[in-house]
């Protein structure tokens, strides 16, 4: 069952994964390198599946990432909608080589979602 998202005046939806990085500076160097120039099919596919902004953040080997999608997005339904286009899976196995699973993962949970538990835009002005 999918967490509740944040609804935005904008009419997207925001959502935030978490996931390890192998533990080695050559790996993580080599990751970040193919995230400094990703293949075009994968930019194009994650437009496709109406993905509007993606940002990919590290800190040592823990990877944040936050991306906003169209009104409606259901991640599981466009993930695999993703995952069938072209020269995908390629790139995703090719990521997988660097990545670990975070702690906290579900059961066959790779990128671990996370739960937002604060928004200032909630608080009293």
């Amino acid at each position: 069952m999918p967490w509740p998202t944040r609804r935005y005046a904008r009419r997207v939806a925001r959502f935030a994964y978490a996931l390890d990085l192998v533990d080695d500076d050559a790996a993580i160097a080599a990751y970040e390198e193919h995230h400094r120039r990703i293949w075009p099919e994968v930019a194009k596919a994650l437009r496709e599946v109406g993905i509007t902004e993606m940002n990919i953040y590290r800190s040592g080997s823990r990877l944040f990432m936050v991306f906003e999608a169209k009104a409606g997005f259901d991640p599981d339904v466009e993930f695999a909608r993703y995952a069938s286009m072209p020269r995908i899976d390629e790139w995703e196995q090719l990521m997988k080589s660097n990545q670990r699973v975070v702690p906290a993962a579900a059961n066959g949970e790779w990128w671990s979602r996370m739960r937002m538990i604060f928004a200032l835009s909630d608080q009293p002005k």
